[in-house]
């Protein structure tokens, strides 16, 4: 198939024919179409109703969330997070969205700005992208030598011991998309003045490293997935079905009073993959 990126204007407010016609299924996904929105929303509330009984377990028990967002520019991390929350307390379900370190964090331990957006009793706590930073767009924009990424691909499983260590339940997901999938979200916001912001020099700078982006991904997941923090990769070209599964998967790993496996629903396991399966994928468009 032709590069996608031959050609590609993203100036142009026509989409390309080729980006059209794979988006969806582009980087092997496994469905034509996207969930229909009336079984979505009717699946949806129900989840959202057990997040809901979730939230009132962690405020009688004290128990501490955390959630990791990663995942390429466009796989859907800020939506899928702004419908976990759509019905819960902002009080205890608080966004990390760190901006880059200033002069002093930058002489800091890696993980130390981190450590202060640790939940306390009955928080839950959402990473719009987290320490991995270190691990992904760093190495691949330059902002970090090989030297420091390697010092954080071993730290991070230890830094991750200490905190399940202390009871913390630790949650890591990589949202996948398929490369004309992220062109045709990046054009999207291009042409519609109310998302336009959310397009950043460093997002149209990653339109030309895919591969790097990549190589970066595959590394991390490999060094850094382990067996008390396990990495979650949701497929995410359909938005619908990844927030389903997202959440479905935080639901079945935690254990609160009127919780309904049956309302939860079976995760499905063509979009919703280990790291270790997710690597084994032949994910070529």
């Amino acid at each position: 198939m032709t590069d996608p990126l031959d050609g590609f204007d993203l100036e142009n407010p026509e989409l390309p024919k080729a980006v059209k016609k794979h988006a969806m299924t582009s980087g092997g996904y496994p469905y034509e179409d996207k969930l229909d929105k009336d079984i979505y929303e009717t699946r949806m509330y129900q989840l959202q109703l057990q997040l809901v009984l979730l939230q009132a377990h962690l405020a009688t028990s004290g128990e501490r969330v955390m959630i990791v967002f990663e995942g390429r520019d466009a796989a859907g991390k800020g939506g899928t997070i702004k419908t976990y929350l759509e019905n819960l307390n902002p009080r205890y379900n608080l966004i990390a969205a760190l901006p880059k370190p200033n002069d002093r964090e930058r002489t800091q331990w890696y993980f130390q700005r981190y450590v202060d957006w640790l939940p306390a009793a009955g928080e839950t706590v959402l990473f719009d992208r987290s320490w991995y930073n270190r691990a992904g767009v760093e190495p691949v924009m330059g902002f970090s030598t090989p030297e420091q990424t390697e010092h954080f691909l071993e730290e991070a499983p230890e830094f991750e011991k200490r905190i399940t260590n202390d009871g913390i339940h630790l949650y890591k997901f990589w949202l996948s998309i398929g490369r004309e999938m992220q062109l045709k979200r990046f054009h999207d916001r291009r042409h519609d003045p109310l998302k336009i912001w959310k397009l950043s020099p460093i997002d149209l700078e990653a339109l030309a490293r895919w591969d790097a982006y990549t190589a970066a991904r595959d590394e991390m997941l490999r060094r850094t997935d382990c067996v008390h923090a396990p990495w979650t990769v949701v497929r995410t070209n359909d938005k619908r079905r990844g927030r389903i599964n997202l959440i479905q998967s935080v639901l079945h790993r935690m254990d609160f009073p009127g919780k309904d496996v049956g309302a939860i629903g079976e995760i499905d396991r063509n979009i919703t993959l280990s790291a270790q399966a997710f690597l084994k994928l032949d994910k070529t468009d």
